[in-house]
């Protein structure tokens, strides 16, 4: 991880597109579509409500919405996605729920990105 971590914390809520680079964590509720070429972090309390197309991302809390990453897609034990993933990899946790559809490797990242 790089040192320049954001956080948005559980008392804050954003309606509309989030860009960022480098890493962040999410704890808070977002509305809309995040996008970077770093990497991002939903925390436990945390709730996306939108499409999230990033490097790389790590779900503890529940997004409702479309992940595309390049790298690794990480569902965490309490996590809740709503939403299709396209991914270069995919590691998900017993007790995570996933509803919707994934295509995994470096040929669904192209394609999606093409």
């Amino acid at each position: 991880m790089s040192p320049n971590k954001n956080i948005l914390s559980s008392d804050v809520e954003i309606k509309g597109s989030l860009k960022f680079s480098n890493d962040l964590i999410i704890d808070g509720k977002i509305e809309g579509e995040v996008s970077s070429d770093g990497a991002l972090t939903v925390g436990e309390n945390a709730f996306v409500v939108g499409e999230i197309r990033t490097k790389s991302v790590v779900i503890f809390g529940r997004v409702q919405g479309n992940i595309t990453v390049s790298e690794r897609c990480e569902l965490k034990s309490n996590a809740v996605l709503e939403g299709d993933i396209v991914a270069g990899t995919l590691s998900i946790e017993e007790g995570a729920t996933f509803m919707g559809k994934s295509s995994v490797g470096a040929a669904a990242v192209r394609k999606a990105q093409g």
